[in-house]
């Protein structure tokens, strides 16, 4: 399967000088108490969240969150006025820090590489118009994402240009989209989880493989092993049947 490319592909993050205040808020809050749209959303999340962590299980230089608040200037902070994205991903990062939130101060003016809104009824407008515009001219974040778990044809992204304007992306002919940040193609998957089915928004790699959930990968892990197990005990009949019409008994040797 091919990968596109593009121009900026060595690109990072750009500051501006609104992210370092001379003093900081010290009040900063991590919960507002709203919970995602709906359970269907929630799910969506925890599968791009996990799905990478276990893509990437080896890896510590990266941070991956959800639904956390993205603090990038002093205005911002004070009028409590930004909730953060429901998926990003940050590189080139200390993972193994804790973090409530992302604090773009206090991770030297870093901004999210990655970030996909999972939109509903009531947040395309903004997911589509003012986000997208914060992640553009503030963040600079390389691609963006915008996908409704309750519409399967709702799938957008773009790629921060040359000239730091979004760019549409080009899906394939299975309609995914490629991630070149991550590495991954952003597509579609009709299945039942955690109860619920649905075609959730879920990764690929390069070859076109499914990134696995951690049960997944644990799944796929049980069955290699059964199947090299039953490989094995049909490799030992089969010796065995051989030696009983060589008039040998098996159990002797």
């Amino acid at each position: 399967m091919s990968v596109p490319t593009t121009e900026n592909q060595q690109q990072t993050n750009i500051p501006v000088d609104e992210w370092q205040p001379e003093m900081p808020p010290e009040d900063l809050i991590f919960d507002d108490g709203e919970p995602l749209e709906t359970n269907r959303h929630r799910i969506a999340m925890n599968i791009l969240i996990q799905s990478l962590q276990q893509a990437w299980r080896e890896r510590e230089d990266y941070f991956v969150g959800g639904n956390m608040f993205v603090y990038y200037s002093r205005t911002q902070a004070k009028n409590r006025d930004f909730k953060g994205p429901d998926f990003f991903v940050v590189l080139n990062v200390d993972g193994s820090q804790t973090r409530q939130g992302w604090v773009a101060w206090d991770e030297n003016g870093r901004y999210p590489d990655v970030i996909v809104e999972l939109m509903s009824a009531s947040t395309a407008n903004a997911d589509l118009g003012e986000k997208k515009e914060i992640y553009q001219n503030i963040f600079r974040t390389r691609n963006y994402f915008v996908y409704d778990p309750f519409n399967p044809n709702s799938l957008q992204g773009w790629n921060l240009g040359t000239n730091l304007v979004y760019q549409p992306l080009t899906p394939n002919e299975q309609g995914w989209l490629w991630c070149e940040v991550l590495g991954f193609w952003l597509g579609t998957w009709d299945g039942t989880i955690q109860r619920e089915t649905a075609s959730w928004l879920r990764f690929y790699d390069a070859e076109g493989n499914l990134v696995f959930l951690p049960e997944e990968a644990e799944r796929q892990r049980a069955e290699t092993e059964r199947q090299r197990a039953e490989t094995e005990r049909q490799r030992a009949e089969r010796l065995a049947a051989r030696l009983r019409e060589l008039g040998e008994n098996p159990d002797n040797l």
